[in-house]
């Protein structure tokens, strides 16, 4: 069954507008594979014969962001509302709710100098040539939507074995699989992406040739390797990601602090579950679909410091220090993979304060509101209730916060200050580096229920810092 939606039947308009004009044209790629594994397709992509300069002259919007490449996307004018498309940014033709879909010619590409763009390509008139040159099996598919009803498998034209690799399970490079990673690096990971994804294995050669040349990834830029370890992490299948880039060479290769945590001893009274490799897999296991990117490297990068800080003391194993040095190890690998201020920002709170759930019942009221007050605190919670079910399945500390910030009222975790600097002032005091203390003990006499006025406020500071 097709699918009824805007973006599809945008795609359905471009392929017969294509068409009429004499050209060939089909659904290419991943939107393929996904409707016939019954997933709703995040977007669809067009092949035709038309080359860019004829796709850029027949629709009122478009972008030739990769004309170079042959791709051009084309902006669904019906989206447009009391102006023709003309009239339109390209800021506004660019958001989802006008809807952009990618439109590529047909080609066979040259060489692959840098390992990620082709350094010359060749526009053809065969819809096989295109395919040839895709990543793998179950992405060189095509659809003919026009002739597609009810069975979308008699609609599709399958050059590569891609129909029978679906059915078994298997992601399959298209080709010399050592070619197709040598023209671009990153496919290694995205095999590894796929597989897990779908529930599907990777062919034995296939998964041979990523062994070969994992260290190839070193080359890739790290943002494009982020983006496809982020994906990972948050399609709902985490774990099974990362057992793949463990047994194919890739992990040490893009992420050695994570690969060092197998064989990393733990204290079975705690984790019974095993080293630190298996507690962070059994926690990545309940990450789900969808989850947040910040959890998601959080969960991952929780333990990262116990590697470096283990010891084998006289009554345990012990790793002392290891939250200060995971916080570290943490910065420099979101460092190295780019991630703006703000991501960092949260991962390494969740890093720096998963450790914290076990004081939570011996804190004063003003250190746990101050606790609550962690920017997006439910995903230190989240995080705590997976560390603890992928440990020793305790929650009891978890549930003392829970109940806790549920039950406290926004105003009690952030009350309006009772006095500021130009109340000490008036008071007599001079401005300066003590005038933080000073509103620091008000707060905390605040937050404990001590004090709630702006009296009972600078009576508690005379107290405490007399007036020279």
């Amino acid at each position: 069954m097709l699918p009824a939606t805007r973006q599809f039947d945008a795609a359905i308009k471009i392929i017969a507008t294509l068409r009429a004009a004499g050209h060939q044209a089909f659904l290419a790629g991943g939107c393929v594979r996904d409707l016939l594994v019954g997933r709703e397709p995040k977007d669809y992509d067009v092949a035709t014969s038309a080359t860019p300069d004829v796709v850029l002259e027949m629709f009122p919007r478009t972008f030739a962001v990769g004309a170079h490449f042959g791709v051009v996307l084309v902006a669904d004018s019906a989206g447009f509302t009391g102006a023709d498309a003309s009239d339109q940014t390209d800021e506004e033709a660019s958001k989802p709710e006008y809807g952009i879909t990618e439109v590529a010619t047909f080609r066979s590409d040259g060489a692959y100098s840098d390992g990620r763009h082709p350094d010359g390509v060749r526009y053809t008139n065969s819809a096989e040539e295109d395919v040839r040159r895709r990543d793998f099996t179950i992405n060189g598919l095509l659809l003919d939507p026009v002739i597609a009803g009810q069975n979308l498998r008699s609609a599709v034209i399958d050059r590569v074995g891609g129909l029978a690799d679906l059915e078994a399970g298997i992601v399959r490079a298209i080709g010399d699989p050592g070619e197709r990673f040598e023209e671009d690096h990153l496919r290694m990971l995205r095999a590894v992406r796929f597989a897990a994804r779908f529930g599907f294995e990777l062919d034995p050669a296939t998964a041979s040739a990523v062994r070969r040349l994992a260290a190839k990834t070193k080359a890739v830029s790290r943002e494009r390797v982020r983006d496809e370890l982020t994906k990972m992490l948050t399609e709902g299948h985490a774990r099974r990601a990362f057992e793949l880039l463990d047994e194919t060479g890739l992990l040490a290769e893009v992420l050695p602090e994570i690969a060092k945590m197998k064989g990393v001893e733990q204290p079975p009274q705690f984790h019974p579950e095993g080293d630190v490799w298996i507690h962070t897999l059994m926690l990545l296991d309940q990450l789900p679909d969808g989850c947040s990117f910040t959890l998601a490297w959080g969960a991952l990068l929780h333990d990262v410091g116990k590697p470096p800080t283990f010891r084998r003391a006289p009554d345990r194993v012990r790793f002392d220090g290891h939250v200060e040095v995971g916080v570290a190890m943490a910065a420099e690998i979101c460092r190295r993979f780019r991630f703006s201020n703000d991501e960092t920002r949260q991962i390494l709170a969740l890093v720096e304060n998963h450790m914290r759930f076990a004081d939570a019942p011996r804190m004063k009221a003003s250190t746990l509101k101050r606790f609550f007050r962690l920017e997006d605190f439910p995903e230190h919670l989240a995080l705590h209730r997976m560390d603890c079910l992928a440990a020793s399945g305790n929650l009891d500390h978890w549930k003392f916060v829970l109940d806790r910030y549920e039950a406290m009222p926004a105003g009690a975790v952030r009350p309006r200050p009772l006095i500021t600097g130009r109340e000490l002032i008036a008071a007599g005091y001079k401005p300066g580096a003590g005038f933080k203390d000073m509103l620091r003990a008000v707060e905390d006499a605040q937050l404990e229920g001590l004090i709630s006025t702006a009296e009972e406020a600078l009576g508690l500071v005379g107290q405490r810092f007399p007036v020279e």
